[in-house]
């Protein structure tokens, strides 16, 4: 059977799911308001999933909602009326972790695909079989496999079941995301999607009979981040997440903005569109991945598990900081008489030279020459966030460039 490689990308909101869809996701995955991994980040509500999956679906782009939490007696209840609108409105897959959950759903909506999420730590062929013959499309490997175990995997499973993995993005420090410091610390559950992030936190050490006595926490004298994973990027390693049998290439980022699916995105729609061409074409074009890639907000980068058990030089002991070469300032809704409307994210002024990103590759440079608040009024500078504006640029954009600002 021969494999297509998707590039599943993740959406926070319907402006960041047309991002997705625009700047060349061959699937998006988003949230509903419960039942998901990612309580903290904005999320769709039943009508913006209608919407997003309309746009998508024109564009020839799926669609998968969420719905991997852990649940507890009190959530089923709401998990079938959920399902139950769910099957109006038609996503193309449901994401579940918990077996009473994928009951409920082939039950409730059988003519919508069931994917296992990552996590339900799906680390064996065994598991894979297991969930195939209860009706599962695809499996989405646990983050601890390498692509050894991977291809070997694929070689014991059926041909028609799929397998989704993370390619880049965020890594837990824990097995699969079932960390439980969030839950003492906070009390809220990263299986019910409240994650804090403990991860990213300092710590210092506290003997029991010197209390407020802190003593700082050293990794070979480089720092005390001592939970703090690099995060994961595979931009250079197509040829072997292809060789090793995975359908379904997952970026992370349920909670990044436009700028940041835009940039992964794009980088990674390029490099497995040159791979499908011609693999000389694709090493040739390395170093434009590498550029863009590291364009978007991202801490150190690893390859995670895939080629080994990652050692000392996948932590960041140092900071717990991200690198950031852009900030995002909006995403150009209309284009009218020269002006282009957007929603303002980050402050920029009349004179400032920005870039306008757009879906097919090219980064232009243009200067900012004038900008109207919605009254039609002038004002020298835009530092009111979520501000409705209209600015000349010096290039006129299209609908759905991003604009951004490069930092020093």
């Amino acid at each position: 059977m021969s494999r297509h490689p998707e590039l599943l990308i993740p959406a926070s909101s319907l402006d960041v799911l047309k991002t997705a869809v625009v700047f060349g996701a061959d699937a998006v995955y988003i949230g509903g308001e419960a039942f998901g991994l990612r309580a903290k980040a904005k999320n769709f509500t039943l009508e913006e999933m209608e919407q997003g999956i309309s746009f998508a679906h024109a564009r020839g782009v799926k669609v998968y909602v969420t719905a991997n939490i852990f649940a507890h007696n009190e959530d089923l209840p709401g998990i079938r009326s959920y399902f139950s609108e769910l099957r109006e409105i038609r996503p193309d897959a449901l994401i579940i972790s918990d077996p009473g959950v994928f009951d409920i759903a082939q039950e409730i909506c059988p003519e919508i695909e069931c994917h296992i999420s990552t996590q339900a730590n799906n680390t064996n062929y065994g598991t894979y079989r297991f969930w195939h013959r209860q009706g599962a499309s695809r499996v989405v490997c646990a983050r601890e496999l390498s692509l050894k175990e991977i291809k070997n995997l694929r070689e014991n499973i059926p041909d028609d079941l799929e397998i989704e993995a993370f390619v880049h993005g965020a890594m837990c420090i824990s097995y699969s995301g079932r960390c439980l410091l969030s839950n003492y610390f906070t009390g809220r559950d990263a299986n019910r999607g409240a994650c804090t992030h403990p991860c990213r936190w300092k710590y210092a050490v506290v003997e029991e009979s010197r209390p407020g006595e802190y003593m700082p926490v050293y990794e070979n004298e480089r720092g005390t981040y001592i939970f703090n994973s690099r995060d994961l990027c595979m931009i250079e390693h197509i040829p072997e997440l292809m060789d090793a049998g995975i359908d379904s290439f997952k970026i992370e980022g349920r909670m990044k903005n436009a700028l940041y699916v835009a940039t992964v995105a794009r980088t990674y729609r390029k490099a497995i569109d040159d791979w499908k061409e011609d693999l000389a074409l694709y090493r040739e074009h390395m170093p434009w991945y590498l550029e863009q890639i590291s364009g978007c907000t991202h801490r150190q980068y690893t390859t995670g598990f895939f080629f080994g058990k990652p050692d000392e030089n996948t932590q960041i002991y140092d900071n717990s900081t991200y690198h950031k070469e852009y900030t995002y300032l909006g995403t150009v809704e209309e284009v009218k008489d020269g002006l282009c409307r957007l929603e303002q994210r980050n402050k920029f002024s009349v004179g400032e030279t920005i870039e306008i990103m757009k879906p097919d590759g090219r980064n232009i440079e243009t200067a900012v020459r004038q900008i109207l608040n919605e009254e039609g009024e002038e004002q020298e500078s835009a530092p009111h966030a979520k501000q409705i504006l209209w600015a000349r640029l010096e290039e006129i954009p299209e609908k759905y460039d991003i604009l951004r600002r490069r930092e020093a």
